[in-house]
């Protein structure tokens, strides 16, 4: 009997625009085995770069769990701002691919702002429990304030925008920099714990 768990990744759906990390390229989805856990990455870029969603998938893959990896075609830029070059926005393809999972983990940058309107963007369609991944320092009122749903702190009913639900939050990793095993672990328990509930 072997002492781990063999994972088949399918690598990946589409070719991918533009520059990209490897094979993290913008617009690609490599899905695994089982739809366990999705993590969505925002494109890469000058600003955005996709290192450390490797590094994260890695690390959860390394504790048996089941991860998929989504790079978004238009992950740079604001989501609500469609006059701005690089404007945030996902495709019904893309949540549909985040929906067929039990959870979804959200990374994205360091500009408080950015980060919850990207969230909120997501989880608007997709009815996915999600753990937040981000640099910036943000709390679960951030993120109910701007009306989204969370574990915690719910927005008031009539200004809830999302259908998914944030569970957890894990801040404090770079974009662009080499994940620390702290971290890693934090998230593995944060997935761990989020899918524990799920499947109860």
């Amino acid at each position: 009997m072997f002492d781990r768990e063999t994972q088949v990744v399918d690598c990946r759906h589409g070719m991918g625009l533009g520059r990209g990390g490897g094979l993290a390229q913008r617009g690609t989805l490599s899905e695994t085995g089982r739809p366990d856990v999705i993590a969505v990455a925002m494109s890469p870029g000058r600003r955005h770069i996709t290192k450390p969603i490797c590094e994260l998938t890695y690390g959860m893959r390394r504790e048996e769990i089941q991860v998929s990896v989504l790079v978004l075609n238009s992950g740079s830029g604001i989501p609500d701002t469609p006059m701005r070059s690089g404007s945030f926005g996902i495709t019904p393809e893309e949540i549909a691919q985040i929906s067929r999972h039990k959870l979804a983990v959200i990374h994205t940058g360091n500009i408080r702002d950015h980060v919850v309107k990207k969230v909120r963007e997501i989880l608007k369609e997709a009815d996915t429990p999600a753990i937040v991944v981000c640099q910036a320092n943000i709390d679960f009122e951030d993120l109910a304030r701007v009306g989204i749903k969370t574990k915690i702190v719910k927005p008031k009913s009539s200004e809830i925008q999302t259908k998914g639900k944030v569970m957890d939050i894990v801040t404090g990793i770079t974009r662009g920099e080499s994940c620390s095993r702290d971290k890693l672990n934090e998230l593995v328990k944060a997935v761990k714990t989020t899918m524990r509930s799920i499947d109860n």
